[in-house]
Protein backbone atom coordinates (compact mmCIF):
# COMPACT_ATOMS: atom_id res chain seq x y z
CA UNK A 1 0.00 0.00 0.00
CA UNK A 2 1.54 3.43 -1.25
CA UNK A 3 1.81 6.31 1.65
CA UNK A 4 -0.92 7.85 -0.80
CA UNK A 5 -3.87 5.89 -0.01
CA UNK A 6 -3.13 5.04 3.39
CA UNK A 7 -5.56 6.56 6.40
CA UNK A 8 -4.69 10.11 7.73
CA UNK A 9 -4.77 10.06 11.57
CA UNK A 10 -7.58 11.19 13.33
CA UNK A 11 -7.42 14.98 13.72
CA UNK A 12 -7.81 15.50 17.14
CA UNK A 13 -5.00 13.32 17.88
CA UNK A 14 -3.14 15.50 15.52
CA UNK A 15 -0.11 17.66 17.04
CA UNK A 16 -0.03 21.17 14.48
CA UNK A 17 3.17 20.77 13.43
CA UNK A 18 1.88 17.18 11.85
CA UNK A 19 -1.21 18.70 10.64
CA UNK A 20 1.27 21.15 8.77
CA UNK A 21 3.83 18.35 7.21
CA UNK A 22 0.51 16.52 6.12
CA UNK A 23 -1.01 19.32 4.50
CA UNK A 24 2.43 20.30 2.96
CA UNK A 25 2.52 16.35 1.74
CA UNK A 26 -1.13 16.80 0.13
CA UNK A 27 -0.36 20.00 -1.48
CA UNK A 28 2.69 18.92 -2.78
CA UNK A 29 1.17 15.08 -3.99
CA UNK A 30 -1.72 16.90 -5.82
CA UNK A 31 -0.05 18.85 -8.73
CA UNK A 32 3.39 19.06 -10.46
CA UNK A 33 5.39 20.73 -7.25
CA UNK A 34 8.95 19.92 -8.81
CA UNK A 35 8.23 21.31 -12.07
CA UNK A 36 7.39 24.28 -10.99
CA UNK A 37 9.73 24.82 -7.96
CA UNK A 38 12.07 24.18 -10.65
CA UNK A 39 10.45 26.74 -13.07
CA UNK A 40 10.71 29.21 -9.70
CA UNK A 41 14.69 28.61 -9.16
CA UNK A 42 15.24 29.01 -13.32
CA UNK A 43 13.91 32.08 -13.47
CA UNK A 44 15.42 33.81 -10.53
CA UNK A 45 19.12 34.03 -12.08
CA UNK A 46 17.73 34.90 -15.53
CA UNK A 47 16.23 37.98 -14.15
CA UNK A 48 18.81 38.73 -11.51
CA UNK A 49 22.04 39.03 -13.55
CA UNK A 50 21.14 41.52 -16.19
CA UNK A 51 20.28 44.05 -13.36
CA UNK A 52 23.66 43.15 -11.16
CA UNK A 53 26.29 45.51 -10.20
CA UNK A 54 29.31 43.08 -8.80
CA UNK A 55 31.75 45.40 -7.03
CA UNK A 56 35.05 44.42 -7.03
CA UNK A 57 37.63 46.18 -4.51
CA UNK A 58 35.38 49.59 -5.32
CA UNK A 59 35.77 49.19 -9.22
CA UNK A 60 31.27 48.22 -10.06
CA UNK A 61 31.00 46.10 -12.53
CA UNK A 62 27.59 46.36 -14.31
CA UNK A 63 26.90 43.15 -16.53
CA UNK A 64 23.44 45.41 -17.95
CA UNK A 65 23.17 44.27 -21.44
CA UNK A 66 20.62 45.25 -24.14
CA UNK A 67 18.56 42.41 -24.30
CA UNK A 68 17.84 43.32 -19.81
CA UNK A 69 14.36 43.91 -20.72
CA UNK A 70 14.37 40.91 -22.42
CA UNK A 71 15.90 39.10 -19.74
CA UNK A 72 13.49 41.09 -17.05
CA UNK A 73 10.46 39.18 -19.15
CA UNK A 74 12.13 36.23 -19.40
CA UNK A 75 12.63 35.40 -15.77
CA UNK A 76 9.17 36.98 -14.50
CA UNK A 77 6.95 34.67 -16.65
CA UNK A 78 9.00 31.83 -15.57
CA UNK A 79 8.08 32.60 -12.23
CA UNK A 80 4.73 32.98 -13.11
CA UNK A 81 4.68 29.65 -14.92
CA UNK A 82 6.18 28.24 -11.59
CA UNK A 83 3.45 29.41 -10.25
CA UNK A 84 0.81 28.39 -12.37
CA UNK A 85 1.80 25.29 -12.05
CA UNK A 86 1.05 25.04 -8.62
CA UNK A 87 -2.16 27.08 -8.32
CA UNK A 88 -3.60 25.57 -11.22
CA UNK A 89 -2.34 22.04 -12.24
CA UNK A 90 -4.94 22.01 -15.37
CA UNK A 91 -2.67 24.23 -17.10
CA UNK A 92 0.51 22.22 -16.30
CA UNK A 93 0.75 20.85 -19.98
CA UNK A 94 1.14 24.30 -21.22
CA UNK A 95 2.94 25.51 -18.54
CA UNK A 96 5.54 22.80 -19.17
CA UNK A 97 6.13 23.41 -22.58
CA UNK A 98 6.48 27.29 -22.46
CA UNK A 99 9.30 26.74 -19.55
CA UNK A 100 10.78 25.02 -21.59
CA UNK A 101 10.43 27.43 -24.85
CA UNK A 102 11.59 29.94 -22.42
CA UNK A 103 14.59 28.63 -21.00
CA UNK A 104 15.96 27.73 -24.53
CA UNK A 105 14.90 31.06 -25.83
CA UNK A 106 16.92 32.64 -22.82
CA UNK A 107 20.38 30.91 -23.91
CA UNK A 108 21.08 33.72 -26.41
CA UNK A 109 18.78 36.56 -25.45
CA UNK A 110 19.95 36.80 -21.46
CA UNK A 111 23.67 36.16 -21.00
CA UNK A 112 23.70 32.25 -21.89
CA UNK A 113 20.39 31.74 -19.51
CA UNK A 114 21.61 33.35 -16.47
CA UNK A 115 25.67 32.17 -16.75
CA UNK A 116 23.80 28.48 -17.54
CA UNK A 117 22.21 28.41 -14.05
CA UNK A 118 19.08 28.34 -15.52
CA UNK A 119 19.30 25.98 -18.40
CA UNK A 120 19.36 23.00 -16.61
CA UNK A 121 16.56 23.73 -13.84
CA UNK A 122 14.04 25.06 -16.82
CA UNK A 123 14.65 22.29 -18.61
CA UNK A 124 14.04 19.51 -16.17
CA UNK A 125 11.12 21.89 -14.16
CA UNK A 126 9.26 22.04 -18.10
CA UNK A 127 9.54 18.30 -18.27
CA UNK A 128 7.92 17.50 -15.08
CA UNK A 129 5.26 19.78 -15.44
CA UNK A 130 4.61 17.69 -18.73
CA UNK A 131 4.99 14.23 -17.28
CA UNK A 132 3.07 14.97 -14.33
CA UNK A 133 0.06 13.10 -13.94
CA UNK A 134 -2.92 13.43 -11.32
CA UNK A 135 -3.47 10.42 -9.60
CA UNK A 136 -7.47 9.05 -9.38
CA UNK A 137 -9.25 9.09 -6.51
CA UNK A 138 -9.70 5.97 -3.82
CA UNK A 139 -13.14 5.59 -5.06
CA UNK A 140 -11.74 5.17 -8.79
CA UNK A 141 -8.59 3.06 -7.69
CA UNK A 142 -11.38 0.45 -5.90
CA UNK A 143 -13.54 -0.01 -8.65
CA UNK A 144 -10.51 -0.36 -10.68
CA UNK A 145 -8.76 -2.85 -8.56
CA UNK A 146 -12.20 -4.74 -8.21
CA UNK A 147 -12.82 -4.88 -11.92
CA UNK A 148 -9.27 -5.80 -12.67
CA UNK A 149 -9.98 -8.33 -9.90
CA UNK A 150 -12.89 -9.59 -11.96
CA UNK A 151 -11.07 -9.56 -15.27
CA UNK A 152 -9.01 -11.66 -13.58
CA UNK A 153 -11.06 -14.19 -12.62
CA UNK A 154 -12.59 -14.21 -16.18
CA UNK A 155 -9.22 -15.31 -17.73
CA UNK A 156 -8.44 -17.65 -15.63
CA UNK A 157 -11.49 -19.61 -16.46
CA UNK A 158 -11.25 -18.90 -20.16
CA UNK A 159 -7.55 -20.06 -19.72
CA UNK A 160 -8.23 -23.32 -17.61
CA UNK A 161 -8.67 -26.11 -20.51
CA UNK A 162 -12.23 -27.76 -21.05
CA UNK A 163 -12.53 -31.36 -20.35
CA UNK A 164 -12.59 -32.53 -23.96
CA UNK A 165 -16.15 -33.76 -24.88
CA UNK A 166 -15.35 -37.59 -26.53
CA UNK A 167 -17.73 -38.96 -28.23
CA UNK A 168 -17.57 -42.69 -28.67
CA UNK A 169 -18.75 -43.69 -32.74
CA UNK A 170 -19.30 -47.46 -33.61
CA UNK A 171 -16.07 -48.73 -34.95
CA UNK A 172 -16.63 -49.29 -38.71
CA UNK A 173 -14.48 -51.75 -40.32
CA UNK A 174 -11.25 -50.37 -42.26
CA UNK A 175 -11.77 -50.46 -46.15
CA UNK A 176 -9.87 -52.82 -47.87
CA UNK A 177 -7.06 -52.16 -49.97
CA UNK A 178 -8.15 -53.13 -54.00
CA UNK A 179 -6.01 -55.57 -55.64
CA UNK A 180 -3.20 -54.65 -57.80
CA UNK A 181 -3.43 -54.89 -61.22
CA UNK A 182 -0.46 -55.68 -63.37
CA UNK A 183 1.64 -52.70 -62.11
CA UNK A 184 3.80 -52.51 -59.13
CA UNK A 185 2.18 -49.36 -58.39
CA UNK A 186 -1.57 -49.72 -57.75
CA UNK A 187 -3.88 -47.54 -59.63
CA UNK A 188 -5.47 -45.41 -57.31
CA UNK A 189 -1.55 -44.15 -56.01
CA UNK A 190 -0.01 -43.61 -59.43
CA UNK A 191 -2.82 -41.19 -60.54
CA UNK A 192 -4.90 -42.90 -63.03
CA UNK A 193 -8.95 -43.54 -62.55
CA UNK A 194 -10.25 -46.39 -61.22
CA UNK A 195 -11.82 -48.66 -63.98
CA UNK A 196 -15.01 -50.06 -63.55
CA UNK A 197 -16.40 -53.20 -64.52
Amino acid sequence: MSSTLAEPRPAERENPLRWVRRAFRDFRRSRPFYGGLLALFAGVPIMYFPYANLSLNGMTIAMATTAGAGSLIIGVLLIVLGLTAWFQPVVRVFAGIATTLLTLVSIPVSNLGGFGLSILPGLIGGGLMIAWAPMPPAEELAAAGASAAGTAAVAERAAAPEEPVTTTAPEEPAPEAPAATGGTVPAQQSGEPEEVR
